[in-house]
């Protein structure tokens, strides 16, 4: 038992070698050798080579962010394929989630910036666009018809916001105080009102109610 024992204690503690699936990876990435991973990922070779003794959890994540790259793979993909569990990869991938998850919300906040940015450029075309569409479509032959058709890009763009219009001018609608502004006057729900200026809404908030005035 004692001889046996002897033989299995080095085989358990045998240091692990990625580094037949890194030249796998290596060649499919037209990397040839260690030495051009390194200079082409702009890191040490000794981080290559802690790289393929399984040693993955003891580096940076800025290391192998910069080897993912290099070899065109995800982090994640990365930890899977040259880790083992220990509570250092745990750790490790725990941190990649967490910056990810920071990541994805830092560009939600940006693109909601930038949209309100643009909203604030662009309020008073959209608050008087829709009469003047309207003013434009009941005389064909005023000359501001034709420049109806070059503003499609920017009703185009709006619509990929998520910015939708509400009323169309000219029509009468039952008068909803949620949602329009009377222009004039007084009104009871449900009375019939004509749109004068459409308003704006997104799918979790309402920017412009819908100027409306009584039916004469």
């Amino acid at each position: 038992m004692s001889e046996i024992g002897f033989l299995l204690i080095p085989h358990m503690n045998r240091p692990l070698d990625h580094t037949p699936q890194l030249q796998t990876l290596m060649r499919s990435r037209g990397v040839s050798t260690f030495k051009e991973l390194s200079q082409k990922a702009g890191i040490s070779e000794q981080q290559i080579r802690r790289l393929r003794r399984g040693q993955i959890g003891q580096m940076r994540l800025e290391t192998l962010q910069k080897l993912s790259q290099a070899l065109r793979i995800t982090i994640a993909d990365l930890l899977k394929m040259f880790s083992e569990e220990t509570p250092e990869t745990a750790s490790l991938q725990h941190e990649y989630q967490r910056l990810q998850s920071q990541l994805s919300q830092q560009r939600d906040d940006l693109w909601q910036e930038f949209q309100q940015t643009s909203l604030q450029t662009l309020e008073p075309w959209l608050l008087q666009w829709s009469a003047a569409a309207y003013a434009a479509q009941q005389n064909p032959q005023l000359t501001a018809v034709k420049l109806l058709p070059l503003v499609r890009p920017i009703e185009q763009l709006i619509q990929q916001w998520g910015i939708e219009a509400i009323g169309t001018v000219g029509s009468e609608i039952p008068y909803d105080p949620q949602v329009h502004q009377l222009m004039s006057g007084t009104a009871e729900p449900g009375e019939l009102v004509k749109v004068r200026y459409a308003g704006y809404q997104q799918p979790d908030r309402l920017l412009h109610r819908v100027k409306v005035s009584l039916v004469a």
